[in-house]
């Protein structure tokens, strides 16, 4: 006689083995992709695209390349990584698919806090002596992390999720118009204000490379333990709670790693939109799976975004360089108007 728990366990492995083969399929391609344009990355400069083994063989080209568009490939793949690991867990904790990583003022913060360090170069010379010494990568991620606590202070807590994004809401505007009077006080941080909103990983070195891996390893180990939380939400709060999950601490942990992700991209490459967003949704659309497999999978898709689009930003208008920030937003709302178009329809 067929027992019916066996015969439900069984066919539950047997439909679950294809979404398993196409999301290993898939974290194969992301990551031969990834080789690929590495190896695009390396070669293409202000003179367009090189042979690699040719710039090699010269002492002065092969310094060029280790030195500066090595840590600069590796690093807007890194960025872009984050961005898309952030992305998928904005989108399971807030069961939003419109949510990106900077939902929780992160960006606005980290905006706030490069403006007033260069309006400090200007001020006094404590003040620039202060602001030297923190740079502006240390003032971006401090101004991320700041914001997220200011959104958690603003909604008490993590135990709402609805009063956690309305107060990331508020908090993104407020102190992204605090951003705009301290840049119309002071004008002489305007262009360099730009750069920083345009996003560029023009600056990234081996020291901003190891530290976006290093926290990307960590972020990507915590989210996915962190998974069967995020399957949970997914289902509703009424339903997790039944599960038996503590969702004040679980809510907790998710907004940490959103925020450590968030803050350590930005602050190395400065504000690069839709790849947070966009990443998930490209996974999704290949194959339906756990929130496990989504993380991972939507960190190798935003990291094979952001270095195609960091290719791209370098190669284009040669030897002239477009924000990469600027060239994700222009593919990645293209995207996102495709994809809503074609759901319409």
């Amino acid at each position: 006689m067929n027992n019916p728990l066996v015969s439900l366990s069984a066919q539950t492995w047997r439909s679950a083995m294809p979404a398993q083969r196409r999301s290993g399929w898939l974290a194969l391609l992301l990551c031969l992709g990834a080789v690929v344009l590495g190896g695009l990355g390396l070669g293409v400069g202000s003179t367009g695209l090189e042979p690699v083994w040719h710039m090699l063989a010269d002492p002065v080209a092969s310094q060029i390349v280790w030195e500066i568009r090595a840590p600069r490939t590796l690093g807007a793949w890194a960025a872009g990584a984050l961005l898309g690991l952030a992305g998928a867990v904005a989108q399971g904790l807030f069961r939003n698919p419109l949510a990106d990583p900077f939902l929780l003022g992160s960006a606005s913060g980290a905006s706030l806090a490069v403006a007033l360090l260069l309006a400090g170069l200007g001020v006094s010379p404590f003040a620039a002596a202060w602001a030297v010494r923190l740079g502006l990568t240390g003032a971006a991620f401090v101004g991320a992390v700041a914001a997220v606590l200011l959104t958690l202070t603003l909604a008490r807590g993590v135990q709402h999720t609805f009063r956690l994004l309305l107060a990331g809401v508020v908090v993104g505007m407020v102190l992204g118009a605090l951003t705009s009077m301290v840049t119309i006080a002071v004008p002489e941080t305007l262009q360099a204000m730009q750069g920083f909103m345009l996003g560029s990983t023009g600056f990234v070195g081996w020291q901003s490379w190891s530290i976006m891996a290093a926290v990307g390893a960590i972020c990507v180990a915590a989210a996915w333990a962190l998974s069967r939380a995020l399957d949970g939400l997914s289902l509703g709060e009424a339903t997790a709670q039944s599960l038996g999950l503590p969702l004040a601490p679980l809510r907790a942990a998710l907004v940490a790693v959103i925020a450590l992700a968030t803050g350590t991209a930005v602050a190395q490459t400065g504000l690069i939109a839709f790849v947070g967003l966009a990443a998930p949704h490209l996974v999704r659309a290949v194959v339906k799976t756990t929130h496990a497999r989504l993380v991972v999978l939507a960190s190798l898709m935003g990291g094979l975004l952001l270095l195609a689009a960091d290719i791209l930003a370098r190669g284009l208008l040669a030897p002239q360089e477009i924000p990469v920030g600027v060239l994700t937003a222009v593919l990645g709302g293209g995207y996102l108007l495709w994809l809503m178009h074609r759901r319409h329809g």
